[in-house]
């Protein structure tokens, strides 16, 4: 009889152990209960409860987002090296000019073509919902220095001129993704044609850079549990439930959309690569979460490359396509973006005629491609449209106030899309590798 009770300890112990190892193991399930632990204390210390002074929060919640404040610094840190370098590799590690020619020609159509279906979605929301109706004539004005100044439009012309980087280190300072990305593609393609006995140092250079910066990510992925736990603390108390709760229409609308791109993003997969959108989950369920939690698609390019390689994707395409598409691959932002700006016309009781409409398609995915994939920038990309558009920006106070939470989830739609691509192109990639 005392057999039984003996082997008891042993089982709970054992099954403990199995449930540490499972934590450990899986940086998606730590993430999670990061999430959840910090919407329960930002929930405890927000004004709904009134347990602490609002000044004290705000101090508070500025402590707990400090390692995400940290992690997000660590990733932008080695951010330019990271993508210089895997872009420069997955060119020179592509095959023949005519296989890269058709990499990228694909992967423009793809990025290209999505993001426009986006923004359409989200138009033809915004147009049949009207999230904006309910709150037609707001005028509450907002305060001096709360949004950012709009940059005046340039003219085409110069537009195209500057995308190509005539101070690479200008641009590395101020962060101009684009521009790093063009130089890197001009190296790579250049690297590519010179003679693989001299270009076999500048590679070996490339690889070890790769390397480095991969191995500083992950060292960096270690805070990222206590990250989301402090960011999601701090969204939940400066948000509060009750903001969410009050412009639930407006949320609504964009997460609609944003559930409409998903499907689509699933159903192609499934259509073209025969991948079901259960499969497609279950594998690559941590790095969308781990992308919801930190909201920048950079900071999860890293990930999203190996997420890429276990679908199968060959290493020369997931570092050519995984890279691009966190610079230039934003159709989930173009569709927030879409849903904003007619908000923000219906808040004002602006009427969009059809052709005003199409310029704002058409504006929106030339504004969308090519933006930095960190949290917040698509606010100001916001303003600039809509004030060349003639729409006030007065309600941009309620849109700043669900920006964070919208941005989680528009930047795991941006890094699903990155991976479909990936996916999609997987066959180029295996022509390659056979040729």
């Amino acid at each position: 009889m005392a057999e039984p009770a003996t082997d008891h300890p042993i089982d709970i112990a054992r099954q403990r152990f199995k449930l540490r190892v499972w934590i450990t193991s899986r940086l998606w399930a730590q993430v999670m209960v990061g999430m959840v632990l910090g919407f329960g204390l930002g929930l405890l210390l927000s004004d709904a409860t009134g347990l602490i002074a609002p000044a004290t929060a705000e101090v508070l919640g500025l402590w707990l987002a400090l390692p995400g404040r940290i992690f997000l610094a660590l990733i932008a840190m080695v951010l330019v090296p990271l993508i210089f370098s895997s872009i420069v590799g997955g060119l020179t590690g592509a095959g023949s000019g005519a296989e890269l020619r058709a990499v990228g020609l694909r992967l423009a159509g793809f990025i290209l073509a999505s993001t426009t279906v986006a923004a359409v979605i989200g138009v033809a929301l915004a147009q049949w919902l009207r999230p904006g109706a309910a709150l037609s004539g707001f005028g509450a004005p907002a305060a001096p220095g709360e949004l950012p100044e709009p940059a005046g439009r340039a003219p085409l012309p110069d537009l195209i001129a500057d995308i190509l980087p005539t101070n690479p280190t200008a641009s590395i300072v101020q962060g101009d993704m684009l521009a790093v990305v063009v130089l890197a593609l001009l190296v790579g393609l250049s690297v590519a044609q010179v003679e693989r006995r001299r270009a076999e140092p500048f590679m070996a250079l490339m690889d070890s850079l790769l390397s480095i910066s991969m191995n500083i990510v992950k060292w960096a992925m270690f805070l990222a549990p206590i990250a989301v736990f402090g960011l999601m603390a701090q969204l939940v108390m400066r948000t509060g439930v009750e903001t969410l709760l009050g412009i639930s229409g407006y949320v609504g609308t964009v997460l609609a959309g944003l559930a409409v791109l998903l499907a689509l993003y699933l159903a192609a997969l499934w259509a073209v690569a025969g991948l079901s959108p259960r499969d497609f989950l279950a594998r690559a369920g941590g790095n969308l979460l781990l992308a919801f939690s930190t909201s920048s698609s950079s900071a999860v390019m890293p990930v999203t490359i190996q997420t890429a390689r276990r679908f199968g994707v060959p290493e020369s395409i997931a570092n050519l396509v995984v890279p691009l598409g966190a610079t230039m691959n934003m159709a989930g932002t173009a569709l927030y973006q879409a849903v904003a700006i007619l908000f923000l016309a219906q808040l004002a009781g602006v009427e969009l005629t059809t052709a005003q409409i199409v310029v704002v398609v058409g504006t929106l995915v030339a504004s969308s491609i090519g933006a930095p994939g960190t949290p917040g920038v698509s606010i100001a990309i916001l303003i600039s449209v809509a004030t060349s558009m003639g729409i006030p920006v007065e309600g941009m106070v309620i849109i700043l106030g669900v920006d964070r939470l919208l941005d989680m989830c528009r930047t795991t739609v941006n890094v699903t899309g990155d991976l479909v691509a990936a996916v999609l192109l997987r066959g180029q990639g295996e022509a390659v590798a056979q040729g």
